[in-house]
Parts: C-alpha cells; structure tokens; sequence
C-alpha cells in the first residue's frame, strides 16, 4: 500500500458507496500536527492518481483542535493540485447524529466535504462533545466546540492556504443547528461564546441541511440547566437579525425525523428579520442526504440582495445550487 495514501476506509452504513467520493488518506494515524500537511501533500502529488481516479481529493484526519484532554478531532479536506499560497475561501462542515451520535467522517459527512474541496474550496468536518442535553457539560460545549473548530480554521489561515475572512459554516441534522448557533449566536455572549478567544467564531454564510430549530417543537423539550428566560438563546429562529450572515436552508418534502415545518419556520424567521436567505426544498428527500438526495426535484424560494428569490430544478441534485450560494457569499 502506498505510504500515507490509504483509501478512505468506511465508517457508515453507506460502506459500499464510500470509494465513489475519490478520498485519499494523508494520514490518520498520528496526524495531529498541521506541520504534516506540506510533507504528505507533496508526497501525495508526486503519487499522481488523475489516470485512476480524475480529480481525487486529499483528507489529512484527526487534527486536534481543541483543549488538551479533550479528545474530539476534525478532519482536513484539500483539493488535488491546489496552490496553498492562494487564499480560499473555506467551509467548515458539522455532522448529524442527535447530537448524541454520529462523526465527522461518515458518509455524508465526506460526501459534502469532498464535493466542496473539489470545487476549491478549504474544508474542515469537525467532531463535537456528543451526549444527551440532561448530561451534563454536554450543552453548550457542542456549540463552543464548534465556534473553536471556525477559530482553528482562523489561527491557522496561513498553513490552510484559507481567506479569513471567507468562511462559512455547514451541517447536517443536529450539524445544521449547530451550523445555524455559530451563525447567528454571537460568538461572545451566545450559548458556547468564548468573550477571551483570541480569534473570532463569525462567519460570512451557513448552509443549514435539515436541521432541528426548535426543540419544542420537536418534542425533545428544553436544554436543561437553563433557566426559562435563557431558553430563546438556544434557539436559532429566535436569534435572528439583520446583521446575520446569510442562510441556506435545504430539506426534503419525505423527511420523517425532522419535520420539514422546522425549516418552514426558520425561513420564516429569516425573512422576518431581513437575514438574506434562500430556502430549497427537496421534493420527495428524506433525512439525512449529501448535495446528491433522492428526489423529484427542487423549488427555490427566499430573499437575497434586496429581492425575491426563486427557481426550481427538474433534478433533485443540489451541488450547483449550494456551490452558487456559496459563490455569491465567501467566493471561490
């Protein structure tokens, strides 16, 4: 087997479907120092692999990223043949799971990462404190754990190759809440802020796939610890304002874990507070889908630069329309 160059290894239920993503390993075992990046990057350059595989993209796993003793690591994602001298615009990418499973290499989880960096863009998926909200130290650390992997892509702008100042922020499910909490939340003073980092949490857009915006209204009831008047602080369609990033928000019309209606009202809070916005719903998606859902098609409806926003799709596939949002919010 190559050195460093192992094929991404399945992780998911979607094991059979893994190799389709064109991931190759810089290394998992002992890669928690950035250092490694230009040695493994170099390396796997010189292996060349566009004859078998056309347009790979490369994966350097279980960067530290926070504290020490905490054990949760995120994963980088470059693309093949990048120039780290040109600054890029980057995507920080959080997985699904509950909030008390899931990883930041499962299947969509990769799936979205790669499609992204092959596009050109920086990607970081990043793990998280996992745990049910009656644990306690679980909530808010998911979120501050989250606004610190934005702070890791930050500090370490220059080894990334990464514009600072373009960065969005992406999930899944409880990623997509947690997504939709670092953009809208103040990174200071909101659930999770940090008033000493040294470095910012704020992103310039989030990309908010399915996810839960109301515990409530979910059944899941409140976070606990928190007293009644602290609640709305905890929930996205409750924090929204004008000086937000914008939002895209996707979610399929046969999601049966999270009512579509989630979405419906956080569009609605959105546009209620001017936050630019677009909202694409799936027609015939279920939970839990990459930028390539099963599905009937797609409409497009929000506002954005001051206007209505609309538009549908025959296809169900989304890449384009996320690789658009993204275009016209961080660039590429």
């Amino acid at each position: 087997m190559r050195p460093f160059l192992l094929l991404l290894v399945a992780v998911s239920a979607f094991a059979a479907d893994v190799s389709k993503l064109r991931i190759y390993e810089l290394g998992k075992t002992g890669a928690d120092k950035l250092a490694d990046l230009p040695t493994r990057y170099a390396e796997a350059m010189d292996m060349g692999y566009t004859a078998e595989m056309p347009n790979p993209v490369f994966r350097l796993s279980n960067l530290a990223f926070l504290p020490e003793g905490c054990p949760e690591r995120l994963d980088l994602y470059v693309q093949y043949a990048r120039d780290f001298k040109v600054r890029r615009p980057g995507v920080l990418f959080i997985h699904g799971g509950g909030f008390t499973g899931g990883d930041k290499a499962e299947y969509r989880s990769a799936s979205v990462s790669a499609d992204l960096a092959r596009a050109g863009y920086v990607v970081v998926s990043c793990n998280y404190l996992l745990g049910p909200k009656d644990k306690e130290g679980v909530w808010p650390r998911n979120i501050a754990d989250c606004r610190d992997a934005v702070r890791w892509m930050r500090a370490n702008a220059d080894a990334l190759g990464l514009d600072p100042n373009r960065i969005a922020v992406a999930g899944g499910s409880a990623g997509g809440y947690l997504a939709l909490m670092v953009g809208l939340s103040d990174d200071k003073t909101g659930p999770g802020g940090d008033p000493t980092a040294k470095a910012s949490a704020k992103v310039a857009a989030v990309i908010d796939m399915y996810g839960v915006v109301n515990f409530s209204k979910h059944g899941k009831g409140d976070v606990p610890g928190v007293p009644a008047a602290g609640q709305q602080a905890y929930l996205p369609e409750m924090q929204c304002d004008a000086q937000d990033p914008a939002v895209l928000i996707l979610h399929g019309t046969a999601d049966t874990i999270v009512d579509i209606a989630q979405s419906d009202a956080m569009a609605k809070a959105l546009r209620a507070a001017k936050v630019p916005h677009e909202y694409i719903i799936v027609d015939g998606a279920p939970h839990t889908f990459d930028l390539h859902p099963k599905g009937k098609g797609w409409k497009r409806t929000g506002w954005f630069a001051g206007a209505e926003v609309g538009g549908s799709s025959e296809s169900a596939d989304v890449t384009m329309a996320t690789l658009d949002f993204l275009a016209r919010t961080i660039g590429k």
